[in-house]
């Protein structure tokens, strides 16, 4: 089905047009007709299936008569994202896909002067794109004009609520106009959704798209079992190859960001780091390098891992096993985004084995272990060589170099190709939340 058979404004097709899309995906097909229809709507889906244009292009093919009559009657649709860099990608979105109307959007976040938001709200925008803590602060002093809102959008609404908003976002909806059309976009369909959906939404209309445990199919997962004082010299050994050409690598830690960061551009590789030590304005600085290609590696925490939405990525590094199986997968949607393909690279010491096995319980496959041709595995630690999480000590890798072994009867587990690999599935306790 191409986008121009889902109803949407000829303004918004030739934008889309001019950003190089033909055919939505697959949950820009199920949404963008329901929210068209004016229905409430609960969009589902993994990382990197154009979520934000999912609900963007219907919000502002329903806006065009406002966005054109040139009036000021207030902020009509109201994004809700999680962190400061989610709510500029979305923006920047917003402003692609509205690229031939006169719209005014502004986004509201802390960590910056709040003088330009305010001056902003005040002003008049049709579209608000906002973290809930500052936004709840600038409403409660009055800045902006709510009273005509129409659309109300929840993006990541799992991650707000793993961050602690729900006291905000209810404070925030309180204050909207209850005749509204509400679109809750999410990863996973939990109970706590469930829940916020019963609260914001009236009857909504449900689009679920895979599984929230599936990794995208077009990500090539592979493991490295390396002791934890050789994980800096083999990202610096991987990345010898040009084929990394543009590297996302999560460290657990914020100063190990940085160690990673600084080891690298010893080694000659240009890199930066994102992580909430640093100021808005070099976080953002440190996206807009990593997009133009200015720095080779992104060396980020987990903040990183739902606010880069940044087409090309080729690789995404887990210098630092997640704790966390579901970090895992929002961790490797960074790259094979929108069909794309890309390779997701863990590297796994003898102390990450049993997250390993719960991981691959997690999403009901095992991930191929591979060995880096030329590296040296053999060498001793060094001074520099310090890992940046803190784990306990351990001898060795358990049960390393075990056949390859499905974890349900009948799986199909990937076999190698013209390579070393060994594989272990069984076992493990995933850590809860």
């Amino acid at each position: 089905m191409p986008f121009r058979a889902l109803g949407l404004d000829p303004k918004i097709l030739q934008a889309v047009q001019d950003a190089g899309y033909t055919e939505p995906t697959p949950i820009q097909s199920g949404v963008i007709p329901k929210i068209l229809e004016g229905q409430d709507l609960i969009g589902i889906a993994q990382t990197g299936t154009g979520k934000t244009a999912a609900f963007t292009l219907p919000i502002l093919t329903k806006l065009v008569p406002i966005i054109g009559d040139g009036s000021r009657r207030g902020t009509r649709a109201l994004v809700l994202a999680p962190t400061r860099e989610l709510a500029v990608q979305i923006e920047e979105n917003v402003r692609a896909y509205a690229r031939h109307l006169p719209l005014r959007v502004a986004t509201v976040f802390g960590g910056v002067g709040e003088r330009p938001q305010i001056d902003a709200l005040r002003a008049g925008v049709h579209i608000i794109i906002a973290c809930p803590g500052r936004l709840l602060d600038l409403m409660n002093r009055r800045c902006g004009d709510f009273s005509g809102l129409k659309f109300l959008v929840l993006d990541e609404a799992d991650r707000m609520l793993d961050m602690g908003f729900l006291p905000a976002i209810r404070q925030v909806v309180k204050s909207v106009p209850q005749q509204r059309q509400t679109l809750l976009f999410s990863a996973t369909l939990s109970k706590e959704i469930e829940s916020l959906t019963h609260e914001f939404q009236r009857a909504p209309k449900l689009v679920q798209i895979g599984r929230r445990s599936n990794p995208a199919e077009t990500v090539t997962q592979l493991v490295y079992e390396v002791p934890k004082h050789l994980k800096p010299a083999l990202l610096a050994h991987l990345l010898r190859d040009t084929s990394l050409n543009m590297v996302l690598v999560f460290s657990r830690m914020k100063h190990g960001a940085d160690r990673i960061a600084r080891r690298l551009e010893q080694e000659g590789i240009r890199t930066d780091t994102l992580h909430s030590n640093r100021s808005q304005n070099q976080r953002l600085r440190a996206l807009k390098d990593f997009k133009s290609g200015a720095v080779r590696v992104l060396v980020a925490t987990d903040i990183a891992a739902r606010g880069i939405d940044v087409d090309g990525i080729s690789h995404v590094v887990n210098y630092d096993f997640p704790m966390h199986a579901e970090d895992y997968v929002h961790r490797i949607g960074r790259t094979g985004r929108a069909q794309a393909v890309g390779d997701a690279i863990s590297f796994v010491t003898p102390e990450d084995q049993d997250e390993l096995r719960a991981l691959e319980r997690f999403i009901g496959r095992g991930i191929i272990r591979k060995k880096a041709e030329g590296f040296n595995y053999a060498q001793a630690a060094q001074p520099s060589d310090a890992d940046s999480g803190k784990r306990k000590p351990s001898n060795g890798f358990r049960g390393q170099a075990r056949s390859q072994k499905p974890i349900h009867p009948g799986m199909k587990v990937p076999q190698p190709s013209n390579q070393s690999r060994t594989q272990k599935t069984q076992g493990g306790r995933f850590r809860p939340r």
